[in-house]
Parts: C-alpha cells; structure tokens; sequence
C-alpha cells in the first residue's frame, strides 16, 4: 500500500523546491502580478495600524468631525486597497498553483508512461501513483498557497518590527523580553500535536486501508462467511482511529489555551505599561493603539510561517521523490535516425544468439544463446515448462527490453535501429490474462486503432466470434464493461483482445497463453477465432494445448533459456525426451507411440 501524505518523508533541504521554477517560468507574468498584489496586501496592512492611530489620535481625540471623516475616508481607501490586493494576490497565486501541478502531472506521467517495463520490476506501481498525485497535490499547496503565505508574513514580520520600533521602542523591547515565555511552550506542545497528528492520520489510512481491503474481495469475504471477522477488524481499527484522535485532540486543546493564557496575557502586560504612559503623557491613545495592533499582526505572521514551514519540509520532500522520478531514464530509447520498416511489413523475425536477464534476476539468464528464425506467414509454436523464457521472447520482440547479447531482427532489420512505436504498430498481442479498460465495449475493441470506423470495430468483433454475446449487452457494443472487465467472463476478454489484434492487423501475431486459462467451450470459441487472426500472418504462440500445437508450421521446445529442439508434433514425439514429457503433462496427451502421431 502507498504510504498516505501524512507519512511522506519531509525534507529540509529547501534546494529542492527551486526545481520547480523550470514548471513556474512559462507564467512569469503571472507571478509578478502575483508578487506585485503581495507587497500592496503586506503594505496595506502595515498601513491601517497607521490609519488606526489617525482616526484614535486626530479623529476622537481632537473632537473634530472634519478630521474624523477624512481619517475614516483614509481607513476605508486603505481597507479598499488590502481587499483588492488580497484578492489578486489569492487569484493569481491559486492560478499558478494549479497551473503549475497540472503541468508538473502531466510532465510526470507523459515520463513515467515511456518508461519500460523493467522500471516497473523494480518500483512498485502504487509508489509511482502515489508520486503522481499525494505528491503533487504537497507541491499544490505550496505553490498555491504556502509559498505566498510564507513571503506575505516574511513582509508583515519584518514591516512589524520595524513599525513597532518606530511606535514605541519601550514597549518593543517588552514584547521582546515576553516573547520567548510564549514561543517555548507552543514549540514543545507544538512537537506533540505534530506527532499525535500524524498518528491519527496513520490510524484513518489503517482504517481506509482495511475497508478497502475487505470492500475488493467482498466475493471471497462472503464466500468465507468472514464477515463478522471483517467487521471486529474494522471496529478496532477505527476505535484506534478515534483514540487517537481523541489524545490529539486532548493536547491540541491544552496547547490552545495556553497560548491563549500567554499571549492575553502579555497583552495584558503590555496594555497595562502602554496604558500607564498614555496616562503620563509619553504616548498617545492612538500609538497604543497602533502598537497593539501591530503586534497582534506580528504574532499572527509568525504564527502563520510557523505553520507552512512543515508544509515546505513536506513539498521539498515530495519535489526530491518527483525529481528522483523524472530524472529515470529509459532504458530502452528510440534510435534519433529510425530505420523505416518496409510498407506492408512482412513480419519476418530472427533471434541471433541472444542473451537476456532480467533486472530483478541479473543472476539467472531468461534466454542463453538463443537463434530462432521465423519466415513471414509462419506459425511457430513455442513450449517448455514453467520458467523456461517464452514469454521472454515475445517481450524482446516487443522491445521492452533489449538483450544483453545478440541481435533481434524484425523483416531484417535490427530491432533497436526502428522506432518502438513504429515496431510495435505492427505487432499484435493477445496475451493469457488481457486487459480490459473501464469503457465501452467498443473503446476497448478501439484501442488497438483509435481513428478505426465503428464499421471496422464492428467487422474485427465478428471476426472474433464475440458479436454474439456484445449484441446481448444492454447498449450492444455501447456498453460498459465495468472496472477490469468484471462484467465479462475469461472466454469473453480474450476475444475482446482478439477483436483487437484483428481491427490492428498486424504483421507478426504473438499469442501468449491465449486459451490456457479457458473451459472447454470457450476454448473452442476462442480457438476458432484465433484460426481467423492468424491466417497469412506470421505467428508466435505460447501454448499449453494441443490444439494450438498440432496446427504450428513448427515447434520450439525451450529449457532454462535454451532450445532444446524443434520440430513438428509428430517428430518431436518419435525424438522422445522434454516434448514428450510435456504432452504428457501439460498438454494431457499420454506419450502416443509415433505411428500413431504420424
């Protein structure tokens, strides 16, 4: 399971976050006006303690109604300015926001999407996901608003200060003495409401993570009749959750009231001092008044960085995890000058003494010196238990991987010289357990050709023998499959992915398994329409029946990588040794003698 945002590694090296300017750049303009309505918004607010003390001083205090109205005027004007300088600056900097994680998403996904299937070996799929969303979504609140919170209370700080000097350096240096009396006990408490909320943040995932759990196999949580176990398992998690939350709360609550406690407190100190010289005449009503409300500006700026602060550790963090992310390259690259495969392809393929591990297995080769070539319009089959590299071959071939020795040629040319793309568009695949997408029937006949006309889509799903149950779904071929295809039985998703590799009509045809999993009437719907795909085309099959192997031009029987031999059924059967051994097995044939396979 991913790990939730609440427990995503913090980082304190700022650095990071400067990789995001390279995503900010392209909204320059943006940005100034944003930076542009952040110092009228600091400024403005700095402005009215003055306002105040002009209204106090020269309004109330000189009982004099003309100055009264020009002070409020001035207040009003002032207030006026902060509204639509918070307004632009919470607008553009929002915009940025968002504009900037769309962008950074799709740069993540347009990266991570290319990446081939060894990156996945070797990095767990909810990982990446996670990177792509509860990262981005930190790097959001940072850009949207984090950064802008952070630069606005950097200005109200320094602007405070500096306007409480001038007030009443007295009364400044006061509040400088409380200062540490109220910093040291919000940062102690502080440091354990941080942990206890991440704690209840874990619980909540917990809970989440069970309900999930429970909620994807329901068919086999009821088929166990686990149920009331599930539930027991789910009250604990949550009553955790709750006790949690509840210590959480306990501390939240006893911090706020000695903040509370502390900071009316030094007010307190404060009003009564500045009270005392206003009654002596060293200040006036409205510098007391200015001061205060300066400070309570102060306070609510440092309170403010002190709480993106956590935000920016989060966001470098998740900005370093993205980075790490988009600075993978792929393994396998396109050539910069692809070699052209020749229009129509022939679907000609050569293996020349071939070599390739795995990256989670660089110990163990898949395939060992393996030759192998295949005319166009061929069937060859390919056999050999568990483990022995056949689908290793067809992963080669579709350039997943590149060899770590030898050469792979399709129509003549070196595979790694053309361009994936352009290879793998005249490939088609249906594999043992196909992928089914949370669409239409049609968008997922579609998908091997998206410009296909509905016409087209209509005649690959008659060809693959599954008009017949698609014509029965409430909406025909309109219909949605639901989530991984869960509305359709195995028999049914297989000839779905032939209908696509009909509607592709590929040069080479790989079939991986492509009727193992299937009872016997699907099997035979299936392997008729497999007959249809594969004629004139040349063909690789992974089969474990025999229907598949008697029809194959020839047969190579793999072992650890290696060819063991190849033939036909009938010659491999009379040669005896793994082949027979197989049909034995696996195909459930006993070994015939070979006048009888003759």
């Amino acid at each position: 399971m991913a790990r939730t945002a609440s427990d995503r590694d913090a980082s304190r090296d700022y650095r990071q976050l400067l990789q995001l300017f390279r995503f900010a750049l392209p909204y320059r303009w943006h940005i100034a006006g944003a930076t542009f309505a952040l110092l009228i918004a600091a400024g403005t607010t700095l402005a009215l303690g003055a306002g105040l003390r002009l209204l106090i001083d020269q309004g109330f205090g000189a009982g004099d109604s003309a100055l009264l109205d020009r002070a409020v005027l001035t207040l009003f004007g002032v207030s006026v300015l902060l509204a639509f300088g918070t307004f632009a600056r919470f607008y553009l900097v929002s915009w940025v926001g968002e504009r900037v994680v769309a962008d950074i998403r799709k740069a993540v996904f347009d990266h991570i999407i290319g990446l081939s299937p060894g990156f996945f070996e070797i990095t767990r799929t909810g990982e990446v996901v996670s990177r792509l969303t509860t990262d981005t979504t930190l790097l959001q609140v940072v850009v949207g608003s984090s950064v802008s919170i952070a630069l606005r209370n950097t200005l109200l700080i320094i602007g405070g200060m500096v306007m409480l000097f001038v007030t009443s350096p007295k009364l400044t240096l006061l509040v400088l003495a409380v200062v540490p009396l109220v910093v040291a006990p919000i940062v102690i408490f502080g440091r354990k409401v941080r942990r206890l909320s991440r704690e209840s943040q874990d619980r909540v995932a917990d809970v989440s993570a069970e309900a999930s759990e429970a909620l994807y196999g329901i068919r086999t949580v009821q088929a166990f009749a686990h149920e009331p176990h599930d539930r027991r398992r789910f009250a604990e998690r949550t009553e955790e959750a709750f006790r949690t939350a509840l210590t959480r709360i306990r501390w939240r609550a006893l911090l706020t009231g000695i903040v509370i406690l502390l900071v009316f407190g030094s007010i307190s100190v404060v009003l009564w001092v500045g009270g005392a010289d206003v009654v002596a005449g060293r200040i006036s009503a409205g510098q007391l008044s200015a001061f205060v409300f300066y400070a309570v500006v102060l306070a609510g700026a440092l309170g403010a960085v002190s709480e993106v602060i956590g935000d920016l550790q989060r966001a470098a963090g998740a900005m370093e995890r993205i980075g790490e992310l988009l600075a993978t390259k792929p393994v396998v690259l396109a050539p910069r000058q692809p070699k052209p495969l020749p229009r129509p392809p022939r679907g000609a393929v050569g293996f020349e003494r071939v070599t390739f591990r795995y990256p989670s297995r660089p110990t163990i080769a898949a395939l060992d010196d393996f030759t192998l070539d295949v005319r166009p319009g061929e069937r060859v089959a390919i056999v050999g238990p568990s483990g022995a590299g056949k689908t290793t071959v067809m992963q080669l071939l579709l350039r997943f991987y590149d060899p770590d020795a030898g050469t792979i040629r399709f129509d003549g040319i070196d595979i790694r010289d053309l361009d994936p793309a352009q290879l793998r568009g005249a490939i088609g695949v249906v594999p043992q357990d196909p992928t089914v997408f949370a669409a239409s029937a049609r968008d997922n006949i579609r998908y091997a050709r998206p410009d296909a006309g509905d016409d087209e889509v209509r005649a690959a799903a008659k060809a693959a023998h599954a008009l017949d149950f698609l014509d029965r779904l409430p909406q025909g071929l309109d219909t949605f499959l639901g989530e991984r295809g869960v509305r359709l039985s195995g028999g049914q998703r297989q000839r779905i992915a032939i209908a696509r590799a009909i509607l592709r009509d590929p040069a080479l045809l790989l079939l991986d398994e492509a009727t193992s999993a299937l009872d016997a009437e699907s099997e035979r719907i299936v392997q008729a329409a497999l007959d249809e795909v594969m004629k004139e085309r040349t063909t690789l099959v992974i089969a474990h029946r025999l229907a598949t192997i008697l029809k194959a031009d020839r047969i190579v029987v793999l072992d650890k990588g290696r060819i063991d031999a190849i033939g036909t059924h009938a010659e491999l059967m009379r040669a005896g040794g793994l082949y027979a051994h197989l049909a034995a097995l696996q195909f459930d044939q006993p070994q015939l003698p070979a006048a009888a396979e003759a």
